[in-house]
């Protein structure tokens, strides 16, 4: 049973940046064929907007475990989280960023949060996910836990 389920999603506004391929194309086909850069322009956009949909992540808890992506991790080896959002979480994802940390983040998703792991046998200091709702995630983490 889960008790949080979120699926990054990519933000709206990759559609509109993947549409730019059409003009793109359309302007690099043109003196071959215009028909041939209007179908290169919707297909590049299709592809982009599908590859960003199927590479959605999923963050779930349940069944004492976090799963990120395809990675998983037993609660009870979580030490604690903390929730970062504007400049706190920008220097998450950037200065302050281990690189031992395992990353599940979408640049289009500003909030992330930080969970701290307990696991001697893991070089993994913590994981870093980005998602719409940490508090919530971290409020799940706690009662499974």
């Amino acid at each position: 049973m889960e008790s949080y389920r979120e699926r990054l999603w990519p933000a709206p506004w990759i559609a509109l940046v993947a549409a730019l391929a059409i003009p793109a194309s359309l302007l690099t086909f043109a003196p071959v064929s215009i028909v041939a850069g209007a179908v290169v322009g919707i297909v590049l956009t299709a592809g982009v907007i599908g590859a960003a949909i199927a590479s959605a992540p999923l963050i779930t808890v349940g069944d004492g475990m976090l799963r990120a992506g395809s990675a998983r991790i037993p609660v009870a080896l979580i030490a604690g989280t903390e929730a970062a959002r504007g400049d706190d979480a920008r220097r998450a994802r950037g200065v302050e960023l281990d690189a031992r940390a395992h990353l599940v983040l979408r640049p289009d998703i500003d909030p992330v949060l930080r969970v701290a792991l307990d696991d001697p046998d893991d070089p993994t200091p913590y994981w870093l996910l980005s998602t719409r709702q940490p508090e919530q995630l971290a409020a799940a983490i706690a009662a499974a836990r």
